[in-house]
């Protein structure tokens, strides 16, 4: 894997620390501005909701711009946003910044995801995503632990700072580890837009899609409100949060680097394995959380089955988007954050039933569930990732019969 993949994984890892690092830091927000934990919680999917707008749009707008200087910019308005929110006393307006955090974190995905691709061989795609989605998951292991443990030791506000200094590092690694001839040349014509955008009309795309939101809703709903879960159901420390959470980004890291040695080859396999597994995960935290040592294993557990599984489909998203070479991340990058806005949302819901702060993990379970249903009848669209797998391969193939 080239050292510029590294790089863009690094950068990654800030991002994704603050798009993780709510869950952790809720309970002092709230207190902060003089809200419900239930209302702090829109933070989560706001910042999805200007993911699932911002990836389609960004990559829209930077489709015909150098890859590096798209990178640079998505950084910078990433920095701007933090420092905004770190210095307001004002709900709304932390809203906001999370809302613009997350325009510029999925302009750079969506075009980080299409630079990993350009970056390895055209049968790599998911060797190359799992790299990249190291990022996301020592985010979870390091970043997003680290943010609540400063959050508890300080305030919350101390780690948006965090987050603004990280964006420094990141730009360096962008600025020296992409190559410059990496993308486009300004004004040089591109494909199609409205030809990369008729690839979404694909079944097999959108159901890839769809599978991928559902496993992502499931992972977020619950992930969202597990500081809750370790406090009041466990009725641990609220120290132990960063536990958790670590042990929670340790299972995320195993389950994208395995999954990355198999999502190439034998998707079907991660899916009809992981998928039940990571079902059974959820009904057994649902049941077992109130016992301290099971939550943490379960939360090591989950944290690999749910990324091992949602990195699969992500992977087998790009073979089948490959008909759209500078959009198809941003198709991605919008099907995850659709999963991410709804996960919370849902999760929110089920804080006020019966199951109350368990309501999250069983709404997850459903959400697998469904998924594992609507999956098992389309069973070959899971099949192995070739490079001719996706609508560009079709025609080369028809091609040259």
């Amino acid at each position: 894997m080239p050292l510029s993949l590294y790089l863009l994984a690094v950068a990654l890892f800030a991002m994704s620390t603050s798009e993780f690092m709510l869950a952790g830091l809720l309970p002092g927000i709230a207190a902060d501005l003089g809200v419900p934990v239930a209302t702090a919680g829109l933070l989560t999917p706001a910042f999805a909701v200007g993911m699932v707008a911002g990836a389609p749009l960004m990559a829209g707008l930077a489709r015909r711009w150098p890859r590096r200087s798209s990178l640079l910019g998505f950084l910078g308005l990433f920095l701007a946003a933090h420092v905004l929110g770190a210095c307001t006393g004002d709900f709304t307006i932390l809203l906001t910044t999370r809302v613009i955090a997350a325009l510029a974190n999925a302009g750079f995905l969506a075009v980080a995801l299409t630079v990993a691709v350009e970056l390895v061989p055209p049968d790599r795609k998911g060797r190359a995503l799992a790299v990249l989605l190291a990022g996301t998951t020592i985010a979870t292991v390091a970043g997003v632990p680290g943010g609540a443990l400063l959050g508890t030791l300080l305030d919350w506000r101390a780690t948006f700072w965090g987050m603004a200094l990280l964006c420094l590092p990141s730009a360096l690694g962008v600025a020296l580890g992409v190559p410059v001839g990496t993308g486009r040349p300004d004004g040089a014509a591109g494909p199609d837009l409205r030809r990369e955008l008729a690839e979404l009309r694909r079944p097999r795309l959108l159901l890839v899609l769809l599978l991928g939101a559902l496993v992502n809703a499931a992972t977020f709903g619950t992930f969202t409100f597990i500081a809750p879960i370790v406090t009041d159901v466990a009725g641990l420390d609220p120290l132990w949060v960063s536990v958790v959470l670590v042990l929670f980004g340790l299972g995320s890291f195993v389950g994208v680097t395995v999954a990355g040695r198999l999502s190439d080859r034998r998707p079907g396999v991660v899916v009809a394995v992981g998928g039940p597994l990571l079902l059974g995960g959820w009904a057994a935290l649902g049941l077992v959380a109130s016992t301290p040592i099971a939550l943490l294993v379960l939360a090591f557990t989950q944290g690999a089955l749910s990324f091992g599984v949602g990195s699969t489909l992500i992977a087998r998203a790009l073979y089948e988007g490959a008909g759209a070479p500078t959009m198809g991340g941003s198709y991605a990058t919008a099907a995850l954050n659709v999963g991410a806005t709804a996960g919370p949302l849902i999760a929110a819901a089920t804080l006020n039933t019966r199951s109350a702060e368990l309501g999250p993990v069983w709404g997850s379970g459903a959400l697998v569930a469904v998924a594992l249903l609507l999956a098992l009848p389309f069973r070959r669209v899971l099949g192995p990732g070739d490079p001719g797998s996706g609508a560009t391969g079709m025609r080369q193939k028809r091609a040259a019969g």
